[in-house]
């Protein structure tokens, strides 16, 4: 299996003591909880994983691939610890129950009309064991982070879902393919450090699978943050989105023949001669281009707030205060902002987004409890206070992470909530 267990890390203090509006909270009723850990000999297995953001942007599939979910583009990505996002599902092979079930972050779904969920289940029980085939399970499933909003929480928990469906049914599948059948950029998340989501060629999607790149201590000073702007739902899903904009962007053309292509090669290229103010500017220019495109789909599509508009303005204002690409900004489908900065800079960036969305510190959540200190005891240049004209409202969140490992298995002595 490519997955690995090292780097693994958790939050200074536990358990989490963030603002419970901005989590999820998992409370399970009796009669709906299970204790799950791994324990393959009881057939039940329980995975944690990561989400990843992408700097190479997957926004559509390709003609006849919608239903593998086969992507128009190559795309790159970064995984995330788990400390700060992550997605935990236990899978359970049960002989007391008639149909499988979901519990996904408290709430019982009706599994049978959630289609890539099907899919998913369908895929792993035609390449299991036999005796395993029909085998029910039971699926405990929770995020610590907004679901829907812009997190890829869908890819964190699609893979997390498929590593545990690979392991409990011994299934042959392959754990990228599978999550993939579930959430395009779930097939990154298998793996840790910088992947790439090779788009393939085949028909079937047999060459469609992520792979990674360079290891998560490949590029130790490389970190992440994600300053959350909103918890609510978006109203037009990435799914919808993306199609929408194949069929009607002029942009994506060029984009796929042309613009990817080129990209992939650039960033490659930095990433493996930690060049970061190219990568920076590679992945500013993709987000760029993901906000133009959505702007000449039709209809419209607006994922950014005038708050996300403000935070890329207040990066390029930083940069060039600062003589070099010091900052770089990404967004998905969402209106958070996620950012890259290396190490040597963090505790200056963090004091400057303080001081343009003054948000109390335990609204900050730092893998690293000394960089809190850091930020504590760094005194800010009079040149960067005042780099934007904007209204001093606070994030909701400010979370950083380092580069992060893959899928992790837990074992019996580990809780799962």
């Amino acid at each position: 299996m490519p997955f690995t267990d090292s780097h693994h890390l958790y939050f200074p203090t536990a358990p989490w003591t963030g603002p419970r509006d901005n989590c999820i909270m998992i409370l399970f009723p009796f009669h709906l909880h299970h204790p799950c850990t791994t324990s393959e000999m009881a057939g039940r297995v329980t995975v944690e994983a990561p989400i990843n953001i992408a700097f190479i942007k997957y926004w559509g599939k390709r003609a006849g691939g919608e239903r593998l979910i086969l992507p128009t583009n190559d795309s790159f990505s970064i995984t995330l610890s788990t400390a700060p996002f992550r997605s935990r599902t236990c899978v359970e092979l049960c002989d007391d129950i008639e149909d499988d079930v979901l519990i996904l972050n408290g709430e019982l779904v009706n599994i049978q009309e959630a289609a890539r969920i099907q899919s998913v289940l369908s895929h792993v029980r035609g390449t299991s064991l036999p005796e395993l085939r029909n085998k029910r399970v039971r699926i405990v499933s929770e995020n610590n982070f907004p679901t829907a909003a812009g997190m890829a929480s869908s890819a964190s928990g699609f893979c997390a879902l498929a590593a545990a469906l690979v392991r409990v049914f011994k299934s042959t599948a392959n754990v990228s393919a599978l999550a993939r059948l579930g959430s395009g950029s779930a097939c990154r998340s298998a793996f840790g450090g910088f992947v790439i989501w090779h788009k393939g060629e085949e028909e079937d999607g047999s060459d469609c699978v992520a792979s990674q790149f360079v290891g998560e201590s490949y590029w130790p000073e490389m970190q992440i943050m994600c300053a959350v702007l909103r918890g609510e739902k978006k109203e037009v899903s990435s799914t919808a989105g993306m199609q929408q904009s194949v069929k009607t962007s002029p942009l994506m053309a060029k984009r796929i023949a042309v613009v990817v292509p080129e990209r992939m090669k650039i960033v490659s290229a930095a990433i493996k001669s930690r060049d970061f103010a190219t990568f920076a500017e590679i992945a500013m220019a993709e987000s760029d281009d993901l906000q133009e495109i959505c702007a000449t789909t039709v209809p419209k599509i607006v994922y950014a707030t005038e708050m996300s508009y403000a935070l890329i303005r207040l990066v390029k204002a930083y940069n060039a205060r600062k003589g070099r690409t010091a900052l770089a900004y990404t967004f998905d489908a969402g209106a958070n902002c996620f950012f890259f900065v290396l190490r040597s800079d963090l505790p200056e960036v963090v004091t400057m987004l303080i001081e343009h969305f003054p948000t109390p510190l335990d609204k900050f959540f730092f893998s690293d409890q000394s960089l809190l200190e850091e930020v504590k005891s760094t005194t800010l240049a009079s040149e960067y206070k005042t780099l934007i004209d904007y209204p001093k409202v606070p994030f909701e969140m400010l979370l950083q992470s380092p580069v992060g490992s893959g899928v992790r298995y837990l074992e019996e002595t580990e809780s799962f909530n």
